[in-house]
């Protein structure tokens, strides 16, 4: 497969970040990766099963969920052109905590985990720095946990939405911003009822604490809502 219409792509991966075009030849060679599509709805992994690829989200977007004793589940997290995914177990034994779906069509990459624990004997430059990279994603990835842990541990609603809005505001540097996931992803990621929050919204676009247009927000006083947070 010719992977360089790909390149960019990959480039803004945080695997892959700051690879050459020749680097990222050199890396596709020595990794013979598989690429394979998938409709929307369909597992690229499922909860309790394990993987020994690291995967990289070239098409499309993807969910990854938690599945609960009831039957229902909770969004972990939602990525689209870029994400990596599986980067965490790939590398031992554990089995998957989650189900990774296709939020919409998309086209995953995958990189053998042991091609990146054993470099070919050349040791390109390259591959030390996916080394490094892979590292550091790790490393984010574990923060990112804390944080969604913070905002599941919050008590109220509106409380986890404010924690959520003022996140999102500062990833995109801005007061107003959208997001990729609809209002049921929303819900789940925010562990709520749809309709719950829905109405906590509609409250507090009321209030002037946000203002709504379709998939985007504006926050007109972000302190506002900096002092609704636990």
């Amino acid at each position: 497969m010719d992977y360089t219409p790909y390149y960019e792509t990959m480039r803004c991966t945080s695997l892959l970040r700051g690879m050459s075009d020749d680097e990222l030849t050199t890396l596709m060679g020595c990794f013979a990766p598989r690429v394979r599509r998938y409709a929307k709805g369909e597992l690229l992994l499922m909860a309790g099963y394990e993987t020994h690829d690291v995967g990289i989200v070239l098409e499309g977007a993807i969910t990854a969920s938690k599945p609960l004793a009831d039957g229902s589940t909770v969004v972990i997290s939602r990525m689209g052109t870029g994400g990596v995914f599986a980067d965490v177990l790939a590398g031992g034994r554990s089995r998957s905590p989650v189900n990774v779906t296709a939020a919409e069509d998309c086209l995953a990459l995958y990189l053998p985990c042991a091609a990146l624990l054993h470099p070919c004997k050349a040791l390109h430059s390259a591959h030390l720095k996916l080394l490094q990279n892979w590292l550091e994603t790790i490393s984010d990835k574990y923060f990112a946990l804390d944080r969604r842990l913070e905002l599941i541990c919050c008590k109220s609603l509106r409380g986890r939405i404010c924690m959520w809005l003022l996140e999102q505001r500062d990833r995109c540097g801005a007061d107003v911003f959208s997001t990729s996931m609809t209002r049921t992803e929303l819900a789940a990621f925010l562990n709520c009822d749809r309709s719950a929050l829905s109405r906590e919204l509609s409250r507090m676009q009321d209030e002037g604490l946000i203002e709504l247009f379709r998939g985007s927000f504006k926050l007109p006083d972000p302190e506002r809502l900096r002092a609704a947070c636990p």
